[in-house]
């Protein structure tokens, strides 16, 4: 009856009966396939555990261990160094590539510079580390990536944040030194304002052991103390555990950018200095005229005025036509970083020969207005270099009011080669006009003091402002 009633319902549902005769074979098998198992390795010479494990492809706590140990000194031994400078690109980058550390892409942001971050996704969560301390040749210096577990044998791990700056420049001179810190200040503003254990300096892949010292003054001024790493612990492979290199100087930054990072080293700067510039837009003299600060800012030996004289003469001249015109003359080797941070910040135009101390120009107020003077034959051989100080005032929001070639000095003898005429003049010193002097001083100072006029009424805003620059 029972075997009916069975055959009936697998009439009404054939899909049903199916089912269940499948899973009845499917568990027989299973079952019959477990008591052949246990037949073949339950004899009474039975293999151990450990030999089981093997054969069946898992490895015991102790094969385990030997196991890792031998893949993490492969690899440590798979790390490959390369040189920090690659001959293939040193005269032309490609796209996407440099001649420094030339096999990794940089990583781009909108508005913001090129830079590298280890370890990080693009380096697949490596770490960077470097090798070698030649100073002469960039070739000889290396670089790898490793992972932490498995850095090279003998390596030294630097702990913290490391920054690594790389310039086609130096490090030493005022505008080359700032152009190659300021991306590195912008990184720290954009990351809740990071402040770097170390620092790692290049020249064209060439070990550098220091930063002039007005860069490094600044940069104290930012970060606090300054020690440049010069891997003097021996010839081991130093890695990082935290890096950021820079390697493009100001590259792709953009011009609001720029000026968000020149105010805060502005700010940064006099608050280092103990200087408080509040209220200096709203200086009246006793007769209630605005105080206008007129600085001429020399220097001496190359590029400098050949009558001194004679052109602070055509300054003050001009200066004493105009009621609460205050001209200063200081020599900007005389002056230590925080004097000139008090001169450039008292300062509404600075008139000075072109060279690396017009980069004080950072610590004026913006809107300030700069003059520059040249020697002969810059302007046909110099190249865009000489408008250095045109670049930097419109980064440090200043206004450039022009500047004046000397038409006047000896011929370079190979008037053709434009390279040997540079050279030939680069030094030379710089003349004066007394006519086009008086004349572009009277129309500066004028600008400079109906500005100043204008801009006393909105002077709180611009205090706020200040302010805001400091927050980093």
């Amino acid at each position: 009856m029972e075997m009916e009633d069975h055959l009936k319902s697998c009439t009404k549902s054939k899909s049903k009966c199916f089912s269940t005769r499948f899973i009845s074979i499917f568990v027989s098998s299973v079952f019959l396939v477990i008591i052949l198992f246990h037949i073949q390795y339950s004899s009474p010479f039975e293999f151990s555990l450990s030999e089981r494990s093997q054969r069946w492809g898992f490895p015991s706590q102790e094969n385990y261990s030997n196991v890792i140990e031998t893949l993490t000194s492969e690899l440590k031994d798979s790390v490959a160094f390369l040189p920090l400078v690659d001959l293939r690109f040193r005269e032309t980058a490609t796209t996407g590539h440099t001649w420094f550390m030339s096999s990794l892409n940089d990583t781009l942001e909108e508005n913001e510079t090129e830079h590298l971050y280890f370890p990080s996704k693009a380096s697949k969560g490596r770490l960077l580390c470097f090798k070698g301390r030649d100073i002469r040749d960039g070739t000889k210096n290396s670089y790898a990536l490793a992972w932490r577990g498995s850095l090279p044998d003998s390596a030294i791990l630097l702990e913290g944040l490391t920054f690594v700056s790389d310039t086609y420049y130096n490090h030493e001179n005022l505008w080359h030194g700032i152009c190659a810190m300021a991306p590195l200040v912008r990184w720290s503003m954009k990351n809740e304002c990071l402040k770097p254990a170390r620092w790692v300096l290049f020249h064209w892949g060439e070990l550098r052991f220091k930063m002039g010292s007005w860069v490094q003054q600044l940069m104290q001024a930012n970060f606090g103390e300054v020690k440049v790493e010069g891997f003097d612990r021996g010839d081991v492979p130093y890695c990082f555990e935290k890096a950021i290199v820079m390697r493009h100087d100001l590259g792709q930054m953009k011009q609001e950018t720029k000026l968000k990072v020149f105010d805060l080293l502005r700010c940064k700067a006099r608050s280092y200095c103990g200087l408080n510039p509040a209220g200096k837009g709203r200086e009246i003299n006793e007769r209630g005229f605005p105080i206008l600060r007129l600085t001429l800012l020399m220097r001496r030996g190359s590029r400098s005025f050949k009558n001194a004289t004679a052109v602070t003469d055509i300054f003050a001249k001009e200066c004493a036509q105009v009621e609460g015109c205050i001209l200063h003359v200081v020599q900007s080797e005389d002056l230590s970083f925080c004097d000139q941070v008090k001169v450039l910040t008292n300062t509404d135009i600075v008139a000075s020969p072109h060279g690396a101390q017009l980069t004080n120009m950072l610590f004026m107020d913006r809107d300030s207005s700069v003059m520059e003077f040249f020697p002969k034959g810059w302007l046909e051989n110099a190249g865009i270099g000489q408008y250095a100080h045109h670049w930097m005032a419109k980064q440090s929001g200043m206004k450039h009011q022009g500047a004046w070639w000397d038409p006047i000095g000896e011929e370079c003898p190979s008037p053709k080669d434009h390279l040997q005429c540079f050279h030939f003049h680069k030094d030379g010193m710089v003349g004066h006009n007394e006519t086009y002097f008086a004349e572009w001083a009277r129309r500066v100072i004028d600008q400079v003091r109906l500005s100043k006029v204008e801009r006393a009424s909105v002077d709180q805003a611009k205090q706020q402002l200040d302010l805001k620059a400091c927050a980093c």
